[in-house]
Formats: structure tokens, sequence, C-alpha cells
């Protein structure tokens, strides 16, 4: 059993990635599961306070907020300080939020104004500290295992945040509401122990800028323009992200329109995309060692192309969640290797920076797409957003075809 133990143990976090990459990726796993129970239980809590949809609305609007208003400074803060003690600091903030709104849940003394106000600070705190915690793993990770590293971590927000938080969250809920935001603060109090464990190395020369953060960010702009494959990549992420934002915002629609499923059927679609995405991070070492880093890129965005043409046309359910299947499969192996292309080619002092305005681009990048999707819907029917990500995401991929040999190799361009 030991042995069989080992050999898991050997896969998922080989011993040549290092021992502060295990403790890392054992507190992201943990902190996955706190975030995952809020996942289900934020929502229900928020229900429970207010039947106003614009209310409703705006508590699911304050968690990109933070990301939308500092998302850059956070960048530029994480490339200022330690990034330990910055991952630290903002989950035990977060841990002390948390703590208030269970004592005001449990004296009944909550209400939904206070509770956007903890929303907002609690995912003010988890901006700053997924930034600093982003910036670390291409410290502690040869880059040549950056990619697996980053699908070991993804496969922990598949599994912890995705299938197993929700559930727990849920039933946590039905205990009691303070419940399971007392056990997610507990989470992420046991996720910070953990990530203390995480040794970083000592920078030779740590260079402390006197100048104005302001300054600080558009050097990490600067940088990104400068460098071809990065700024290419970045313009893709940006714009596959409206693509898919498009169909993705109104895919309840879509499913019950097209589709004629309910509740279940479609959550048995989204289940399937995770379902995808766990093989497909789990395999991601195999992949990525048979198949070249150019040509890996160019099938997965162009399996993205392809889905949207699939979902444009289908109308048969168990098509559609075997579509969505490979979605989840394609999509969160291109999530591990853009990142990784991404961390391999930036210097460290820049990590924060850029990861800070790659993140910031796919959020706001989903949020336009979200928007764009419901003006389409509405006016051509619930396939046109399809339709529209097919065409946009085509042309974009025609487009980039090329570039993309240059930017899976970012890294060795820019050694040279």
């Amino acid at each position: 059993m030991a042995t069989v133990l080992s050999r898991i143990g050997e896969w998922v976090a080989p011993a040549r990635m290092g021992v502060p990459f295990r403790w890392n990726l054992a507190s992201s796993w943990v902190g996955q599961l706190g975030d995952g129970i809020a996942v289900a239980a934020g929502p229900l809590l928020v229900a429970s306070l207010t039947r106003d949809p614009t209310l409703i609305a705006a508590a699911a609007m304050v968690q990109n907020l933070p990301t939308l208003l500092l998302g850059l400074y956070a960048g530029a803060v994480a490339d200022r300080v330690d990034r330990k003690r910055l991952v630290l600091a903002a989950n035990l903030v977060r841990v002390l939020v948390l703590a208030l709104l269970v004592v005001t849940i449990a004296t009944g003394s909550v209400s939904i104004t206070l509770l956007l106000v903890a929303l907002f600070a609690v995912g003010v705190a988890e901006l700053f500290a997924d930034t600093g915690w982003r910036a670390v793993l291409p410290m502690i990770v040869p880059k040549a295992d950056l990619g697996i590293g980053n699908a070991r971590q993804m496969s922990g927000f598949l599994v912890a945040n995705q299938f197993i938080g929700p559930a727990v969250g849920a039933g946590l809920f039905a205990l009691g509401s303070a419940v399971p935001f007392g056990v997610q603060g507990s989470a992420l109090l046991l996720s910070a122990a953990l990530f203390t464990k995480v040794h970083l190395p000592r920078e030779e020369n740590p260079v402390r800028p006197e100048q104005h953060i302001g300054h600080d960010i558009l050097d990490g702009l600067r940088w990104i323009a400068g460098n071809a494959p990065i700024r290419t990549l970045t313009l893709v992420i940006f714009i596959f992200n409206i693509t898919w934002g498009a169909p993705w915002g109104v895919l309840v629609y879509w499913a019950q329109e097209r589709l004629g499923v309910g509740a279940v059927g479609f959550g048995l679609l989204t289940t399937c995309s995770a379902i995808g995405g766990v093989i497909s991070v789990l395999l991601y070492d195999r992949l990525e060692a048979r198949i070249p880093l150019a040509r890996l890129m160019k099938i997965c965005l162009g399996l993205e192309v392809l889905t949207h043409l699939a979902l444009a046309l289908t109308t048969v359910p168990w098509v559609a969640m075997a579509i969505m299947v490979l979605f989840g499969g394609y999509a969160f192996v291109w999530g591990s290797l853009s990142s990784a292309v991404r961390q391999r080619a930036t210097p460290n002092e820049y990590q924060g920076r850029v990861g800070s305005v790659y993140w910031l681009g796919l959020i706001v990048g989903l949020l336009v797409g979200q928007f764009l999707g419901g003006l389409i819907a509405r006016q051509f029917g619930a396939a046109a957003p399809f339709w529209f990500a097919f065409v946009g995401a085509g042309v974009t991929l025609i487009v980039v075809w090329r570039q993309l040999d240059n930017i899976a190799h970012a890294d060795a361009a820019d050694e040279d």
C-alpha cells in the first residue's frame, strides 16, 4: 500500500520538481476546497437575504470587480514585495473577514449590504493572494516542468473547487448558514499554514524600486509590448475569451432552447466539461512529452474553433455533452500550456505584472463576450453566439497560426 501511495505521489508531484512545489500544491488544493465551498454557499446566502435580482447580480459582480479595479496594481505589488509574505498576509485577511462574516450570520445581524462589503473585501484579498501565488510557481519549479506544475494545480481547481467544494458547501449550508463560511475560513487558514513550508530561493540582488508604483505598472506593460510572442499570446487570450464568453454567458438559455434540457441537463453539461478537464490535466505531462508545444497549441485552438461550430449545429443533448467533455479536455490543456509558456519567457522581476495583465485580459474578455452574447442571442437566437464565436475564433487563429511557433518557444527567443 505504501508503495502504491508513493508511486501516486511521485506521479502527481515528481520529486525532481522539488519539496517546495509539493508544499505549494498541497496549500493550493486545500485553498481550492475552501473556495469551492463558497461557490455554492455564497449564492445560497445571497438568495436567503434578498430576492432582488439587481442585488443578486451585484453579489456576482463584486467577485470580478477587484480584478478590474486593482488587478494591475496587485501585479506591481507582487513584483515589489516578498511574494511569500504577500500570499500569507492576503490569505490571513480573507480568514479575518470570513470570521467577522460568520459572527454576523450567527448573531442574525448580517444584511445584504454587509455581505456585499464582505464579498468585495474577500475578493480584494483573494486577488493579492492569487497574484502573488501565480508569481511563486516559476520561482520554485524548473522551466521544463512549469507545464506539469500548472496542470497539477489546475487539477486541484477542477476536483476541489468545481466538484467536491460546491457539494460540501451546499450540504454545510443546510446545517446552518454560517457553517460553510467557518469551514472555508478554516481551510484557508490550513492552506496558509502549508504555504509557510514553501521556501523560496533568495534573490542575489533584490531591487526595491523607489519610483511610484504607477511607473512599475507602465514598465510591465512596456515589457509585454516589447516582447512579440508574449504580446501576441496576451491578445490571443483576450480575443478567445471574448469569443468563448459570448456563448458561455447564455449557455443555460441555449441548453433550454436548443437542447430542450432542464436544470439537471444543464448541470450535466458543465459537469462533462469538468470531467474532460480532470482527465486532460492529469495526462498533461504525457501530452507535452509526445507532442511539440507549437503543435499542441495549434491543436487546442483548432479544437476551440471546431467546438463552437459543433455546438452551433447540434440540438442533441448527448452529442452536446460529448462535445463538452472534449471542450474541458483541450481548454485546460491550453490553460496549463499557455501559462507555462508565459512564465518561462517572463523574467522573475516581471512575473507579477505580466501575470496580472494576462489575468485581467482573461476576465475582461469574458465579461465583454458575455455582454455581446446576450445581445446577439436576443437579436438572432440561442445558437447565434456560437456562430459569432466560430467566426471570431477562426479568423483569429488564421491570423496567428504561423506566430504560434514563436510563441511556443518564447523563452528561447528571449534568451537569444
